[in-house]
């Protein structure tokens, strides 16, 4: 979320409705006094201010008094009076004698006032007759409301005044008192929280007494919607910002003016937003009100940070059990700290980085040492070894912090957390540790990290620890494979990845036969940014060449898995043998990965029975070792599957979770962000979106085994075949091709080649589509992939002169793949070469790719066969219901897309066509789709063809 917009004055009644009511209810029946009490930005003024508006009778009399330190007596109140009109149509008639006194307080009333009686000798009697003097002033206003605020700081005089206003109160007066309070007041007691006298009042006398409390997280977050000029804020962020500010909204307020770091559309991030200057002055205000050693224990509490018990802030602070008492009761006056179940913390994240920052820089060292000892003696186990590593940081001991950091990442990864052991493993590098722990963290690091989905400052502290060359061959040639891996798997540099792991091959040979053919094995897994194929099938021979000499079976097992793994992407049919000998005893965790990666295999070649086994045990593999990054890989290899398979209901929602939540994984997150693209084509028709997101898709993915280069291609290609822009259509597929020939990974030119072949044709290149042709039956000689050989079928079919035979078997291939999609193009292109050939049957055939479609949910391509049947002659018709246009422009989408074509924004159109922003939005967007648009620069040529018609009846 982003804090731009300039915040707008809050609500006041922003989880404050039903308790200004109240009030408001009971302040009708006067004499009345409303006491507000709460801390400070809670919203006393505003919701005074409230009361106000909703209560006081119109030209009655408004007096604003507010308490300061240090004043003259009877300062709030005579500023109050004096004020610019305050007291409009002063005086009152017969205004009593006792009110002269007032002369020398109020010098602008004084020639209202009657004559200054005889000077009492007596200073008590004057300051008697002064107090009787106000309150028969205050009397002769009528229905006048008083309100002193802050009446923590008022003077002695003022509060004298007052004392004698709540004794006898005026018939008709309503007196409001704010003041400063951590607690529900007591009125009726002496030195009650933030109150300097009890208020007695008599019998007739309606009290209203009212504590505002922070709001709670949900209303902090409507409090802030609202201050950003927006509908709703995320729950998260309401949260974070609750966390942060304890809900009181002048914080938030000041927060948000700042600005704070956060998100959509940004890397999520916890850091808190700058201090506010309020929050400062407050926290140094109470601090300086403590006696020392309270400001002992807040020091301790600062450097503590999270809720601590009386022992350990001892501990820190220094003092006795019966000292630290005293002292945080001292602080809970004071509204510094609070407490929870034996435990005492600050209100909130900004009031202890105020407390924080108000500790002397020299102190911070010393204090934080104190806490990691004060926690290995008095924390509850096991010992939060984090935060004692992290005290030992800031205390200026690095090699300690890096120790117990090392302990905390073996807690979390033998616990089967990943993430957090790769976090403190990071951390502990980062301390400064000797060199001996430095290369023994890096390697925990490297094994760690590929399960725990970390961002680049992983490989670069490995890199930095190679560098340094103090590591033995075995194990810097074990972190150089792991670095391999981990910028294969997860950091988006394929080409670097496999470079590294052939580095690290020398090395593991003179330590580790089975180092040496397990890195083998992994760069033998091909891809189409990487290496030809030939080139990974050497290197798995050198693998297997190997694998006999292999005794570790942790090691045998993992050049089985990566052997199976590279043997199904090849398409190799000894592949299904290899998966059959993997040994019984894989962990877990190697049995995600490999049944994951013959998943998305089996999916991809036409295996759909085996591509359902490989993902269930997959799944269960991930129940089993729940780590992030397997089960990143599960997941987006079911979203690819269920695509393909044509399980569309449900799944855009689903992989735009995935692309949300696997951006730190480029291969991952480019196949959701492929599965979006495809879908918001195919289900939505949203071109260009579909376009910006596959494009996107290709950019991010790293090496990619046959999955995003081609089908995005493909993809761009349809969009510009269904306009008409067949030469587009060939340009679109000629990068992905040239990966294909580049590597020889035919088998993974399954969506590629039947659209590239289609626009080949298209743009009379009818010699270089049976060249393409040609090159996919050699490329996939002697491979076990089903879908290839459909995709065969389907390309001869397209080039074939008038047979139905080949669509019906391409057809028949793709329903056999359980393949609806691919099976329902080649009725589709079947259908209107009948009907280009003027046979009677093609358009029941074009209806039931229509059906198929339909069934999946394809929109776009249902439009695209409409207008197909149109441009032949054929009536497309609608089931009876509302209005429509079809595939034409209605009159309101021809009125958007004509301005749209001359350059103007959206919000310019809205202004002009006196529309919402959104709904141009949406018209825009069926323009775009009904005419074959791919941006908004191409609509004028297009909108001249599409004739307006009458709308017809549709759904």
């Amino acid at each position: 979320m982003n804090a731009e917009p300039t915040p707008s004055t809050p609500d006041p009644l922003i989880g404050r409705s039903a308790l200004l009511d109240d009030v408001r209810s009971k302040f009708h029946h006067r004499p009345a006094v409303a006491v507000i009490t709460g801390e400070e930005g809670v919203g006393k003024t505003r919701f005074v201010r409230e009361l106000l508006r909703r209560t006081t009778t119109p030209g009655a009399p408004t007096l604003l008094a507010r308490c300061r330190t240090p004043a003259a007596p009877f300062a709030p109140i005579t500023d109050a009076l004096s004020r610019p009109g305050a007291l409009e149509g002063f005086p009152p008639a017969n205004l009593p004698p006792v009110t002269g006194a007032l002369r020398g307080l109020l010098p602008d009333l004084a020639a209202h006032l009657p004559p200054a009686p005889p000077r009492l000798c007596e200073p008590r009697a004057e300051h008697h007759r002064v107090l009787r003097a106000l309150h028969a002033l205050t009397a002769s206003l009528g229905d006048a409301v008083l309100v002193v605020e802050d009446l923590h700081r008022a003077d002695p005089g003022t509060r004298g005044f007052l004392r004698t206003l709540l004794a006898d109160p005026p018939s008709r007066l309503g007196l409001v008192l704010t003041a400063l309070g951590h607690t529900v007041p007591h009125t009726d007691t002496e030195s009650a929280d933030g109150l300097p006298f009890p208020l007695r009042t008599p019998s007739h006398v309606t009290l209203v007494e009212r504590h505002l409390l922070p709001l709670p997280a949900p209303e902090t977050g409507a409090l802030a919607a609202e201050l950003l000029g927006t509908q709703a804020v995320p729950e998260e962020f309401a949260d974070r910002l609750h966390r942060w500010t304890g809900g009181l909204p002048r914080v938030v307020e000041e927060v948000l003016v700042r600005g704070v770091p956060t998100e959509p559309g940004t890397e999520r991030t916890d850091a808190e937003p700058p201090l506010p200057a309020s929050v400062r002055r407050a926290v140094v205000e109470r601090l300086r009100a403590l006696p020392p050693m309270a400001r002992q224990v807040v020091a301790a509490a600062a450097v503590l940070r999270t809720p601590a018990p009386v022992e350990l802030l001892g501990a820190v602070a220094e003092l006795d059990e019966q000292e630290t008492r005293r002292a945080l009761a001292a602080a809970l006056r004071h509204g510094v700290v609070r407490a929870a179940e034996g435990s005492y913390a600050f209100p909130y994240d900004l009031a202890h980085r105020a407390a924080y920052e108000a500790v002397a820089e020299p102190e911070r060292p010393v204090l934080h040492l104190r806490a990691a000892r004060a926690l290995a003696r008095h924390a509850a186990r096991p010992l939060p070894l984090a935060r004692m590593a992290e005290h030992y940081r800031r205390a200026g001991r690095g090699e300690q912090a890096a120790r117990y950091l090392e302990v905390a990442g073996d807690r979390a990864a033998d616990g089967g957390d990943a993430g957090t052991g790769a976090a403190h493993y990071l951390e502990a590098l980062r301390c400064g540790p000797s060199p001996v722990a430095r290369d023994r963290v890096a390697l925990k690091l490297a094994r760690v990290a590929l399960n725990a989905r970390p961002g680049p400052e992983v490989p670069a502290a490995l890199r930095q620890v190679l560098d340094h060359r103090s590591l033995d061959p075995g194990r810097s040639g074990e972190i150089r494979l792991l670095l391999g891996l981990l910028l294969r798997n997860q950091s988006g540099s394929g080409l670097e990845a496999l470079e590294e792991i052939a580095r690290a091959v020398p090395d593991l040979l003179g330590v580790s036969t089975g180092q040496a053919a397990r890195a083998l094995a992994i760069t033998a897994i091909p891809s189409l940014k990487g290496w030809p194929v030939g080139e990974h099938r050497r290197l798995l021979a050198e693998a297997e060449r190997l694998l006999p000499r292999v005794e570790e079976e942790d090691l045998r097992s993992a050049v089985l898995a990566n052997r199976a793994t590279a043997l199904a992407l090849m398409g190799d049919p000894s592949a299904w043998e290899a998966v059959a000998d993997l040994p019984e005893t894989l962990t877990a965790e190697a049995t995600a990965r490999v049944h994951a990666n013959l998943a998305g295999a089996a999916a991809a070649l036409g295996h759909p029975v085996r591509a359902r086994g490989f993902l269930t045990r997959a799944q269960q593999a991930v129940l089993r070792h729940r780590a992030p990054y397997l089960e990143a890989f599960v997941e987006t290899t079911e979203v690819v599957a269920a695509f393909t398979g044509g399980r569309w209901k449900g799944l855009l929602e689903r992989a735009e979770r995935a692309e949300e939540q696997y951006r730190n994984v480029p291969d991952f997150h480019a196949e959701a962000l492929l599965v979006c693209g495809l879908l918001r084509l195919h289900t939505k028709g949203q071109t260009d979106v579909a376009r910006r997101l596959l494009e996107q898709a290709v950019r991010t993915t790293a090496l990619d085994t046959g999955v995003v280069l081609a089908s995005a291609a493909a993809a761009v290609a349809r969009v510009h075949l269904a306009a008409g822009r067949p030469a587009r259509a060939v340009q679109a597929v000629e990068g992905a091709l040239h990966q294909v020939r580049r590597t020889g990974a035919w088998v993974w030119a399954t969506a590629l080649v039947p659209p590239a072949v289609d626009a080949l044709t298209r743009d009379d290149r009818t010699d270089r589509a049976h060249r393409l042709v040609a090159e996919l039956a050699d490329g996939l000689a002697g491979r076990d992939a089903p879908a290839g050989e459909a995709a065969l079928l389907t390309c001869r079919a397209l080039l074939g002169a008038g047979s139905d035979a080949p669509y019906e078997a391409a057809v028949d291939a793709w329903t056999r793949l359980e393949r609806p999609y691919e099976a329902a193009y080649a009725r589709e292109a079947r259908g209107f070469r009948l009907l280009a050939a003027g046979a009677e049957d093609g358009r029941a055939v074009v209806d039931d790719a229509i059906g198929a479609y339909q069934d999946l949910g394809a929109v776009w391509d249902v439009l695209r066969c409409q207008r197909g049947l149109r441009e032949h002659g054929h009536v497309t018709v609608r089931r009876p219901g509302a209005l429509g246009y079809g595939d034409h422009l209605s009159p309101r989408e021809r009125a958007v897309a004509r301005l749209a074509s001359v350059g103007l924004s959206n919000r310019e159109i809205a202004r002009e066509l006196v529309l919402s922003h959104r709904t141009v939005e949406h018209h825009v967007a069926r323009a775009l789709r009904k005419l074959g648009a791919s941006s908004r620069t191409e609509i004028g040529p297009l909108l001249a063809a599409d004739t307006p018609s009458a709308p017809t009846n549709s759904p």
